[in-house]
């Protein structure tokens, strides 16, 4: 079920990663539709498209979730659900915090003071999937980090919210729960309606035609990043293969495209892991997770561990598993998404309730950022006060950098402040 292969197979091995991509073609074609369907037509083409795609007739139900339903929710979920929520609530809560930019303030040089401010977008929806699985951690990940950061309006949107959504969205006091999905959703929000307010930035996973309309919209509105299939890399030359083996088949689970590689210099350690994945997938009895398996997954035999950091480096994976010599083998690592250190690190763990984000970039955009924070939902604004003496220091630079660009007014609008009136 789960093909070794050698890290010297330079054919096999791009192969795999050039499968991982994101291919946005026929889906960008499609969302270019529905982006110029909402943008025509506003309201009255995302009732048609969500009774069409999603099979939710908005002129029925209404646009966004009332009181009644929401109650309806917390009778419907088990106790130790709301339990469940509070604690992942928590660590969320204090990881974000940290992660909000500090406003400073400093001299560069006599009469010339430097600051920076931060202050929290407006508006922003947080986008959570509809389809085979419930997902309140996705509540959880986006809009906590946004409540953090002190954005003040946060719209959450959700095709047909499930009541552990609906729970984990009440928990955190979140106002307007809209039905909408798909690429008529990021639409709706990033061009904005009669119905539905236009954002500062739409967050959240969602499958290919959200991601190709994020990118579509991404001139327009912010987005977090435009996300393709899960992934997860392991490297470990020891340790338990049951173990080793259950994180890969839990991520194969996500997604059919989903990536689960292990990378190992023990022959011996991938062949028992290779019997663990299969006897593991056998007995969960998940067609998704044996197509992700079968397809996208791996045993990368490498020659050594300085080959495995490198290669994890070139696939930049979304989640990274380090089983042996963690630390040391940290500071290797230069792109990765999401870092587990050591065996009881299962990946699970960031993704509901360490308190790190389980959004993150896929597709090796590990390379250029880290997965979604509290800064996402800030800016910081450059903030400059010069004295007459400050300036006079910094004059001769100015007026020279700015003839060197052929920009006279540039160099004239400094030199005015020093000139006597006639």
């Amino acid at each position: 079920m789960l093909r070794i292969i050698s890290s010297r197979n330079r054919k096999q091995l791009d192969a795999l990663l050039a499968a991982r991509e994101v291919m946005l073609g026929d889906a960008e074609r499609v969302a270019a539709r529905i982006l110029n369907a909402v943008g025509k037509y506003g309201d009255r083409a995302l009732v048609e498209l969500t009774r069409r795609l999603d099979r939710v007739d908005l002129q029925r139900i209404g646009w966004t979730v009332g009181k009644s339903e929401i109650k309806r929710a917390h009778r419907k979920v088990p106790a130790e659900l709301g339990g469940a929520l509070r604690e992942a609530i928590r660590n969320i809560t204090r990881v974000a915090r940290e992660q909000v930019p500090s406003s400073w303030k400093m001299k560069t040089r006599p009469g010339v003071e430097v600051s920076q401010l931060v202050r929290p977008l407006e508006r922003v929806a947080c986008y959570v999937p509809g389809g085979r699985f419930a997902l309140p951690s996705t509540v959880l990940m986006s809009v906590i980090p946004a409540q953090v950061a002190g954005v003040e309006e946060i719209y959450l949107t959700c095709p047909n919210p499930a009541p552990p959504v609906l729970v984990a969205a009440d928990l955190l006091g979140v106002k307007k729960i809209y039905r909408l999905g798909g690429a008529q959703a990021i639409a709706a929000f990033a061009l904005g309606t009669k119905k539905v307010p236009r954002v500062d930035k739409v967050v959240g996973p969602g499958n290919r035609y959200v991601a190709a309309a994020k990118r579509l919209v991404s001139g327009i509105c912010g987005v977090d990043f435009v996300a393709g299939p899960t992934e997860l890399v392991i490297i470990a030359s020891r340790g338990n293969p049951r173990w080793i083996a259950a994180d890969l088949v839990a991520q194969a689970e996500h997604d059919p495209d989903a990536m689960p590689i292990l990378l190992t210099s023990s022959k011996r350690l991938a062949r028992a892991v290779e019997r663990e994945v299969s006897r593991s997938a056998e007995a969960l009895n998940s067609s998704v997770a044996k197509e992700s398996l079968g397809r996208r997954g791996a045993i990368i035999i490498t020659r050594s561990e300085r080959e495995s950091l490198a290669l994890v480096n070139r696939i930049a994976p979304e989640h990274l598993t380090l089983v042996d010599d963690a630390k040391k083998a940290l500071s290797g690592i230069r792109s990765a998404g999401s870092i587990f250190l050591g065996e009881y690190s299962a990946v699970a763990a960031g993704d509901y309730a360490s308190g790190t984000n389980h959004i993150l970039p896929t597709g090796a955009a590990a390379r250029v950022r880290g997965g979604l924070s509290a800064a996402d939902f800030v800016k910081t604004i450059s903030v400059q006060r010069l004295t007459r003496e400050g300036l006079a220091g910094l004059r001769s630079a100015i007026t020279t950098l700015a003839r060197a660009e052929g920009l006279e007014a540039h160099a004239r609008s400094v030199e005015a402040r020093f000139e006597s009136r006639d």
